[in-house]
């Protein structure tokens, strides 16, 4: 949408709140206890220039927000990608996505690693859809890798080009 505006912040930023609880409510609906409890990141790992903190703002109130954090010197880690529930199918996560990719292009990044739960089919399709190379068989039933020996995160790859960085360059600017 026009009034649609990406911001950078930090994962503690209290603008942010709502998305963030939002995202770790949906993990506690689909997962329950099967990752345990997250141990704390360090919140400057998402603070340029090895990561960022993006959120998609309409009419100033947060609707989708993603990240990345230093992986490896040539890889970033996506993480956090999440839409607001009332909002999804707008293809709000394809925006933070493509928006991300520019900017760990921009930061000198080469690849992107991610992983999703098995439980998130949505998130398969998107990354599947946008060129990233599933590690894992997705034709199998993803319930299975929630199983020894598996983790339950399903990992993924890209390599980016700088026909990424154009995909999104209308959307290019962060207030």
């Amino acid at each position: 949408m026009a009034n649609d505006v990406f911001i950078q912040t930090l994962p503690d930023d209290p603008l942010i709140e709502p998305v963030i609880a939002g995202l770790f409510d949906e993990y506690r609906r689909r997962y329950g206890n099967y990752f345990g409890d997250q141990e704390q990141e360090t919140l400057d790992l998402y603070a340029p220039p090895q990561g960022a903190f993006i959120v998609l703002l309409r009419a100033g109130e947060p609707i989708a927000m993603g990240a990345f954090k230093r992986y490896d010197p040539q890889t970033a880690e996506l993480k956090r990608i999440w839409t607001r529930t009332d909002l999804r199918r707008q293809g709000l996560a394809q925006r933070v996505l493509q928006q991300l990719e520019t900017l760990a292009l921009e930061q000198g990044y080469r690849q992107l690693y991610l992983t999703t739960g098995f439980r998130q089919p949505e998130a398969v399709g998107l990354y599947l859809s946008n060129g990233y190379q599933p590690q894992f068989d997705p034709s199998v039933d993803s319930e299975v890798y929630s199983r020894p020996p598996y983790d339950g995160r399903l990992p993924f790859r890209k390599s980016l080009t700088t026909a990424d960085a154009l995909c999104c360059a209308p959307e290019r600017k962060i207030a």
